[in-house]
């Protein structure tokens, strides 16, 4: 007898190819075709990268757009946007949600990376933008980043002065990075009554063998041979500020997670966050499956990404989780899961995934109906 079960489709946003939204709404599709009679519950997540803007519109009534200008990781300027969420609950004041990958983010360099050259100006010009705006409360989304600068270029645009041996303010990015004689804090825009939160996509520090170059720098462009220099300035860069480098989340979106920490700001799990948020974990039984996913599923989304903290949730509530990726890395460990499917595989070539995502993620959808709908 077929058994009607509760399946929550909860991934989040596959880089660079489809939303989460547009990725929970096909597994559900796929889902559908193949049990129909299935209760099937659609929850975009994200984690602080690109998609948090979009679970907070979603998520609350009466959060809006508020369009501006920023300066993106090409150093050109972009039209991009922070959310602006009323008042709330007991919360007297109102929040802004800014998005370090509608600002600064990788996505806009449309694969032209610039590992030595990309910064997060834009971010800091957002949170200065929210500060005008007269919010309360601040919260920034750390993921999907360009860049590797340690969050200099939030802190430039919030007021600080980072100059060279010459006196002259340094050089964009990483390259910049390399040359910080000096630190004048004393210029920073005051954090807002309500105080600043972080939501950082990954739980790293700054510096070493898990910090922001050494897993995350590649990713945007840093060659094997260059991290260890870039690693190095980093840790320069933090002796400069006379903050320790190995705050949790402090190498999150290459660093920025350690300027906003030096600002003032609380960093938090994103993905933890935002689950809270769209009300995840009361979805949860030991009779519901929830399906996750990403991207790319590697060493770097144990540090704290959506499919990590999904399967963690399943785990305490006794639910059993299914993973979807574009990329599954045969070296990450998917033990975690029910089963675990890469639409690399299902497409048979890893650009015919690209090109189709939609299509690919029907089909894992109708597979993991398959396999797993079924009492276990």
């Amino acid at each position: 007898m077929t058994v009607k079960r509760r399946i929550v489709i909860a991934p989040d946003s596959f880089k660079g190819s489809v939303s989460a939204r547009r990725a929970a709404d096909a597994l559900a599709r796929g889902w559908g075709r193949a049990r129909p009679d299935d209760e099937v519950i659609v929850r975009p997540m994200a984690d602080g990268g690109e998609g948090t803007l979009d679970a907070f519109l979603a998520a609350i009534p009466g959060a809006t757009l508020r369009p501006m200008r920023a300066t993106g990781a090409d150093g050109e300027r972009h039209d991009s946007a922070w959310v602006l969420v009323p008042p709330e609950g007991s919360w007297g004041g109102t929040t802004a949600v800014i998005e370090l990958a509608s600002t600064s983010g990788i996505e806009a360099l449309q694969g032209r990376l610039r590992p030595w050259d990309a910064d997060t100006t834009g971010v800091g010009e957002a949170i200065v933008d929210a500060l005008r705006a007269g919010v309360s409360r601040i919260m920034v989304g750390l993921g999907s980043s360009a860049s590797t600068d340690g969050g200099a270029g939030i802190l430039r645009a919030l007021g600080a002065r980072i100059l060279d041996a010459d006196g002259e303010p340094i050089a964009p990015g990483l390259r910049g990075l390399r040359d910080v004689t000096s630190v004048d804090l004393s210029g920073l825009a005051s954090l807002p009554s309500g105080g600043v939160m972080v939501l950082a996509d990954v739980d790293t520090p700054l510096c070493g063998p898990r910090g922001a170059a050494a897993v995350f720098g590649p990713q945007k462009g840093l060659r094997v041979h260059e991290i260890a220099g870039a690693d190095a300035a980093l840790a320069a860069w933090a002796a400069k500020m006379g903050t320790p480098p190995d705050v949790p989340g402090a190498g999150a979106a290459g660093g920025a997670g350690f300027a906003m920490h030096v600002w003032g700001a609380k960093i938090v799990s994103g993905a933890r966050y935002v689950a809270e948020l769209i009300g995840l974990p009361r979805l949860l039984t030991p009779d519901t499956i929830v399906v996750t996913g990403e991207g790319a599923y590697d060493r770097a989304t144990t540090a704290g990404k959506v499919p990590e903290v999904v399967a963690r949730l399943a785990q305490r509530t006794g639910a059993r989780a299914a993973l979807v990726a574009g990329r599954v890395d045969g070296a990450a460990d998917t033990h975690a899961f029910a089963a675990a499917l890469s639409l690399a595989e299902i497409a048979g070539d890893p650009a015919a995934a690209l090109a189709s995502p939609e299509r690919y993620l029907e089909a894992a959808g109708s597979v993991l109906a398959s396999r797993l709908a079924e009492p276990a």
